[in-house]
């Protein structure tokens, strides 16, 4: 019966992986899910199962390996309200922009300061804030699903909140995600907003 059990367990993490948009996620999910099946197959035993999740499991972590010891490059890159490409990205990402930033339109970006944040020359977020006497407010801060390994927003907030002019930082959780992501990137909790003081 534990026998089964682990089997079912391993097969469910393996089909979760394979649901990941983030390649990161994908290869950790999955790595846990092959040293599972190795222990499946060593219990049976079934070696050749035990054996193919075994290789499975070092190539994820070789890739897992170069992932980490790769060298990457952020930029941030300035917008204007009516740029075409700023049209079209919040366009393309709108569903799932409103995911967690529900009340977010092109209207409010237009009023506001846009950037993107480019990773290896890709535009991976967007960052839109109002500028306030003595702090801003994050409208929006959005990231591709692809890049969603909270490396843009350590970019952002932990090596350049200069960016936000030397003023305090804040943002309201708008979504499950931002109540994790946000403390996570600095920001600390008060009242009703998220605050990140500035350096």
């Amino acid at each position: 019966m534990l026998v089964e059990i682990i089997g079912y367990v391993a097969s469910i993490v393996v089909a979760i992986s394979l649901t990941m948009s983030s390649i990161l996620k994908l290869r950790i999910i999955n790595l846990i899910g092959a040293i599972t099946f190795v222990i499946y197959g060593l219990m049976l035993p079934t070696y050749p199962v035990a054996f193919v999740n075994f290789l499975i499991a070092c190539i994820n972590v070789y890739y897992l390996i170069q992932m980490s010891s790769q060298k990457e490059y952020f930029q941030i890159l300035d917008s204007e309200a009516n740029s075409q490409y700023l049209t079209h990205f919040l366009d393309f990402h709108r569903q799932d922009i409103l995911k967690f930033f529900p009340q977010f339109n092109s209207e409010t970006q237009k009023a506001h300061r846009s950037f993107f944040v480019l990773r290896n020359t890709v535009p991976a977020g967007l960052i839109v804030f109002e500028e306030k006497e003595d702090h801003v407010n994050i409208v929006l801060d959005y990231v591709t699903p692809q890049f969603r390994d909270f490396k843009v927003g350590q970019f952002l907030y932990k090596q350049n909140c200069q960016i936000f002019t030397g003023k305090k930082v804040c943002c309201k959780a708008t979504s499950p995600w931002l109540e994790r992501y946000l403390p996570k990137m600095g920001f600390v909790k008060q009242g009703e907003s998220f605050i990140l003081e500035a350096k």
